[in-house]
């Protein structure tokens, strides 16, 4: 990460109640641009969002089988799961990880991810607090989680918290993630998916399977998503 700031944090958990008062203390920007969830479901499935700057070109976000199932789990678990980086080389991009963070965006969420190691001994838990467009609080909230769950790193941009302007125009594929990493067991890194699921609200419980909407069809730009992204 060039210009990114990266932070070692292992602090002792010494706060029995952090996952109420984690609860209580973050918050979503309500007065701000987000796209609705209805344009990030139909980008997703390649038909053009209704509303300008949902999707880009430049940014795949049309998700395959095998991705639209991940997709939809992680709604129902409140995290994703994906093998390694979850890139994909046709389109020489991560188009499940672009679709997931633009429905956290959507929902003014938090966005949880377990990249699962293709060594199966280590995998990666993360979590992006981008989603929620409150910069001037992500400091705070992962000082907070990090007296709790020792060994996370935080990775940020040194000037994401100099635009707020920013944070309130543009979309989140424009936006710099604040991130929080584990590197856990398997066990380890979905037990803490599903505390964090709980402590930022981020599951939805039983939900309809999606379905190929009517006319979708394939583009010419297939590398960034093909056709009609927004």
């Amino acid at each position: 990460m060039n210009n990114e700031k990266l932070r070692d944090c292992h602090s002792s958990p010494d706060v029995v109640t952090i996952g109420m008062l984690v609860s209580g203390i973050w918050k979503a920007k309500t007065d701000c641009w987000r796209p609705d969830k209805q344009d990030v479901e139909r980008i997703s499935w390649g038909k053009p969002a209704k509303q300008k700057g949902t999707g880009s070109r430049g940014v795949p976000h049309r998700l395959n089988s095998d991705e639209r199932v991940l997709f939809e789990q992680a709604r129902r678990k409140g995290f994703l799961e994906v093998v390694g980086s979850g890139w994909r080389s046709e389109r020489r991009e991560a188009p499940l990880l672009n679709t997931h963070r633009s429905w956290c965006d959507a929902r003014g969420q938090a966005c949880l991810r377990l990249h699962k190691g293709l060594s199966g001994a280590v995998d990666t838990f993360v979590l992006d607090l981008s989603p929620l467009r409150t910069p001037e609080d992500f400091e705070s909230i992962a000082e907070m989680i990090l007296k709790e769950v020792e060994g996370g790193k935080v990775y940020f941009q040194e000037d994401l918290l100099e635009t707020p302007d920013a944070w309130e125009l543009q979309p989140i594929y424009r936006l710099p993630p604040f991130r929080i990493e584990w590197e856990l067991s398997r066990i380890e890194a979905k037990a803490l998916g599903k505390t964090m699921a709980g402590w930022f609200d981020t599951v939805e419980g039983n939900i309809a399977t999606s379905k190929k909407p009517v006319g979708v069809k394939h583009g010419k730009g297939r590398r960034h998503g093909g056709y009609g992204i927004g």
